[in-house]
């Protein structure tokens, strides 16, 4: 079968008997917490660019346009500088991910967070002080900077810390968090679009997310294989005890560290260029995939730019932010009951039931409707964004995290992190455009990458759920395809056997 549940005889993986500890889940919250700067910023920056305040500083030709009864209501927010204003904190996430993947090696995923959450509390300072187009890109790219760090050690600070059993859902509370500084935010600009100097209100507020990640991260420790890899031998196990719970007996998980870490230094060099070798293929496809489909499903644009979106089909601009804080609301119960399910369904059935649904929904928003219909656009918003954050939304974040063998995994997760980052950029800074020249028919665009996903899914996904990261190699020995690749890896390597 394509990818069917882990059974530990079969895999010959250890039963560590993991619990939850109050120390193990406050950690996590912290580590997950991260997601609150990327949720914010995406939620504040959509509210922002309607605003007649800032449009007037800024962007008074689009102000103008936007007047113009002349103008087709699709290409009203056309113009690239105010989209790059929104894209210009991915490109630099980008390059950030990339850098923060071979730093963290030397310094740990703790301190990578902390620098993350430094340079998005300077970036969000900076955007609410501007007084021209310079500053705010100067600013976003700081907040885009401090993106790529936080991405890139968040979610595998969460998959390495969590216990194996309910690695999905703690993984996955880097999503929920993602979607309550999205709400957040537009509930932040529903109110601040009244002011005059609302817009620097909501992009100064920025600082309290960040904040919250500075201070966090000074309170926390690096994960066990983190200071394992860095030779702290002694402080990863008292890391680890302090999470598992003191009256836990830890030696079995600690050695499975201790020897995966040893077959990681023997293949310490060139991880970047591993992944492209025939060993680790399997990695670098669904590394690849699963940001690719992300991306193309068309939900960034939608978490971004829904104000512009409810403006163009007939809202003012007040009833716009109201739509967005409406749909930023159930992409939040959608991610709570995610996390409640994944690690008893698994992370297949998800993928595919949401990718089915957000397909068949993704259609129908394809169909051009009367702008009297600018309530059944907002419903059919809302079931696209349930379906969504049910699924590929905190999936994104746990499958790429829990994949990846030690030796590759910063580099694996820089990968995927970049990949995803770089599309957003592309998209976020021609989806106006597109919108523009397709209309509504860019929604058929994405419906159809949304059905390519889920056959992806059902093909070549195996299951992860409740496998221990020191055995994953388990995973794709048993997948009907996979296992093709991994037959000349797991010889003589001891990593195998785990």
């Amino acid at each position: 079968m394509a990818g069917g549940g882990f059974v530990a005889a079969e895999g010959g993986a250890r039963d560590y008997g993991e619990r939850i500890t109050f120390s193990v889940v406050v950690t996590c919250l912290m580590a997950a917490s991260c997601g609150l700067i990327f949720g914010f910023d995406t939620g504040v920056s959509g509210g922002v660019t309607q605003m007649e305040s800032f449009l007037s500083k800024f962007f008074p030709e689009v102000l103008r346009g936007r007047k113009n009864a002349k103008v087709d209501a699709y290409c009203k927010y056309d113009n690239q500088w105010l989209t790059a204003f929104t894209s210009s904190l991915f490109i630099a996430g980008t390059l950030s991910s990339l850098v923060a993947s071979r730093v963290t090696r030397r310094v740990g995923r703790q301190a990578i967070m902390l620098i993350g959450g430094m340079l998005f509390l300077a970036g969000s300072i900076i955007n609410a002080a501007a007084v021209n187009i310079a500053m705010l890109i100067i600013g976003r790219m700081l907040l885009g900077f401090g993106l790529g760090f936080t991405l890139q050690a968040a979610p595998v600070y969460l998959s390495e810390t969590a216990p194996a059993k309910w690695r999905g859902a703690f993984t996955s509370a880097y999503n929920a968090f993602v979607v309550i500084g999205i709400l957040s935010a537009t509930v932040t600009n529903y109110f601040t679009n009244r002011i005059e100097w609302g817009w620097r209100l909501s992009l100064g507020l920025a600082a309290v997310p960040g904040a919250v990640i500075v201070l966090g991260s000074l309170f926390v420790s690096d994960t066990p294989i983190s200071l394992v890899m860095r030779g702290q031998h002694d402080q990863a196990q008292a890391a680890l005890q302090r999470i598992r719970g003191e009256d836990t007996d830890i030696d079995a998980e600690f050695k499975d560290i201790i020897r995966a870490v040893d077959v990681a230094r023997q293949n310490d060099e060139g991880a970047f260029r591993r992944l492209f070798s025939k060993e680790y293929r399997h990695y670098l496809a669904i590394g690849v995939a699963i940001p690719v489909f992300y991306e193309f499903t068309g939900m960034i644009v939608i978490s971004v730019f829904s104000p512009v979106l409810f403006r163009t089909v007939g809202f003012n601009s007040q009833k716009a932010i109201l739509g967005s804080v409406i749909n930023s609301m159930t992409n939040l119960a959608s991610t709570l009951v995610a996390t409640f399910v994944m690690d008893r369904v698994g992370r297949r059935v998800l993928f595919i039931v949401g990718g089915h649904f957000v397909d068949h929904l993704g259609k129908h928003e394809g169909v051009t409707m009367p702008l009297n219909y600018s309530t059944a656009v907002l419903v059919l918003f809302c079931m696209c964004t349930f379906s969504f954050g049910l699924s590929w939304a905190p999936l994104r974040w746990v499958v790429p995290s829990e994949i990846y063998p030690v030796e590759v995994r910063s580099a694996g997760q820089a990968m995927s992190i970049s990949i995803t980052l770089c599309i957003s950029f592309v998209e976020l800074q021609v989806f106006i455009a597109l919108l523009c020249a397709m209309k509504y028919a860019v929604f058929l665009f994405y419906a159809a990458w949304l059905l390519a996903m889920t056959i992806f899914v059902v093909v070549f996904l195996p299951e992860t759920k409740g496998v221990p990261l020191e055995a994953m190699r388990s995973v794709w020995a048993r997948h009907w395809y996979w296992r093709r690749y991994t037959k000349d890896a797991d010889n003589g390597n001891p990593d195998s056997r785990l």
